[in-house]
């Protein structure tokens, strides 16, 4: 049996799942290869299955050189760390 824990509110809804031993047997394997939780497994499938994430439009953004997420946030890593770095022990 797998239990869940749906967290797209703040309340998070678990949910028990009776899984067949040789699907639980993939889903253990799965999960093992890919380094996510069972939960985090499920909940991925079920979000692709009903729509709600699409991994065509996903790489379709990916393709179009469109920004995502904070586009600066990996820039001058090392520099900022290092000022900060500087500022904490000038103190």
């Amino acid at each position: 049996m797998v239990c869940l824990y749906f967290d797209n509110t703040l309340n998070p809804m678990p949910i028990s799942v009776r899984l067949d031993p040789a699907l639980e047997a993939r889903l253990d394997q799965e999960v093992r290869r890919l380094g996510v939780t069972k939960s985090e497994f499920v909940k991925d499938a079920l979000e692709r299955v009903l729509g709600l994430k699409s991994p065509a439009s996903l790489l379709q953004q990916v393709r179009s050189n469109t920004p995502m997420g904070d586009v600066d946030a990996s820039e001058d890593v090392s520099a900022k760390v290092k000022a900060e770095l500087r500022a904490k022990h000038s103190d």
